[in-house]
Formats: C-alpha cells, structure tokens, sequence
C-alpha cells in the first residue's frame, strides 16, 4: 500500500526500539493513524504462558465502548424474549433463527444464550465457533440475566482469548477517542487479562504490550506501568 508523505514522516518518528509510557504511546498510535475511515485501537498481550497447557479466555465491558454498533443476536424463550427485546437486542429467537444460520445468515456481530437455549445452540457450533460467535459459560455469554448482557454487549463488552503463540489481540475502542478513554479502555482490558492468569503460570505473566490503529504500526508502551494503571481501575 502507497503511503502518504506525512505517513512516512510519522512513523520515521517512532523509535522502534523504544518502550512508551502508556498515554504518550496512545496519543503517537492516534498521530499515525492516517486512513480515511475510524480506525480501530488494537492491543497485542504477549503472555508468559504454555498456551498449550494454560487457557486465558474471558470478556470485559470497556468503560468507553469499541466505538462500532453491534448487531446482537439471542437465542431465549419465553420470559427472557421479552427481557432481551427490551434491552436492545436485535434479534431474539430459537429455532427460526437457528434454521437462518445454517442457511448461511450470518448478519449479527454478537451471539448470547439463555442455558436452557445451549442443546439447540450447540447444534451450530461448527458454523458459529470459527467464527468466535459461539455463546460460552467462560465468557459470560449464556447467563439466565440476558437482559443485563444484552446492554453490555451493545455498550461494547468484548471478547479476547490466548491464540497458541500465547498472545491476546483485543480492540480496546476508536482512535477518534480522547486519550483519557483509550487508557481508560486499555487498563480495564489489562485488569481482566490479569484477573484471568493460569494457577499454574510462573514468571512475568504480561511480558509485552503493543498497541496500534488498524493501519498503523506497532507501538511497545510499558506493561509495568499499564498494569499498575490496571490495578487502580
């Protein structure tokens, strides 16, 4: 991809070797991020764990939202369709819903379930879990409080989980945020990958942090300093 003069001149700024303190490497991340359309604030974890022994999979809410409308989809009955309406869902339903999706419908961002839904919703594993929409237990996102989940999916709860090199990618908002909510976004995702560290990982458990817009560069900010920022959120 061609770049731009000012592109350029950006990044020969960035000090590649260099580790950020967090604000001043959020505030460069928003400086390089040049397209035409709201980028996306990424964050890459380095882990220090056997991602083939140790499991890290959870979700947060970020205070500030990704900044993207999410279409959410939930599988319920009864009661809880009513519930799940009126908190914002898109589309409630059980087994019309789960005959589109095997049809090849696939027009929703985020999928929840009450249990009782889950002996239906495990019938399309194959279809939603390569997609990261299958509804888990671990991540919170089949739970009898739907409504509760709803308003938090739609606000921006998000996902994150140790790909097998151990490392997590998570967007934590919209480079069009003021600082104040990136690194407000950023310390309360750090604080659920740290309230998610294995028993039985020693050692430095988050051992680099890089953060960058969709098409920009990535930028080492100090994990020292973002996870004491954690621990105060």
């Amino acid at each position: 991809m061609k770049r731009s003069r000012r592109y350029r001149e950006l990044v020969a700024t960035l000090e590649r070797e260099r580790v950020y303190p967090v604000r001043e490497g959020i505030e460069l991340m928003k400086k390089l991020a040049t397209a035409r359309f709201p980028e996306t604030a990424e964050a890459a974890f380095n882990l220090g764990i056997n991602p083939s022994q140790h499991m890290v999979r959870g979700a947060c809410s970020l205070p500030h939202g990704t900044g993207k409308t999410v279409r959410v989809l939930v599988f319920a009955r009864g009661e809880k369709i009513r519930e799940a309406e009126e908190a914002g869902a898109d589309y409630v339903g059980g087994e019309e819903l789960a005959e589109r999706i095997r049809e090849g419908w696939l027009e929703f961002d985020r999928v929840a379930a009450t249990p009782d839904m889950m002996p239906l919703v495990g019938k399309l594993g194959r279809i939603l879990g390569p997609r990261g929409l299958m509804p888990s237990p671990k991540t919170g996102t089949v739970t009898q409080d739907i409504g509760r989940l709803v308003r938090e999916l739609k606000a921006g709860m998000i996902e994150f989980r140790a790909d097998r090199y151990g490392i997590v990618h998570a967007p934590f908002g919209r480079v069009d945020f003021e600082v104040d909510q990136l690194v407000e976004n950023l310390a309360t995702l750090t604080r659920a990958i740290l309230d998610r560290k294995p028993e039985g990982a020693k050692g430095k458990y988050i051992q680099r942090v890089t953060i960058s817009s969709t098409m920009g560069p990535g930028i080492h900010v100090d994990e020292g300093e973002l996870v004491k920022l954690a621990q105060g959120v």
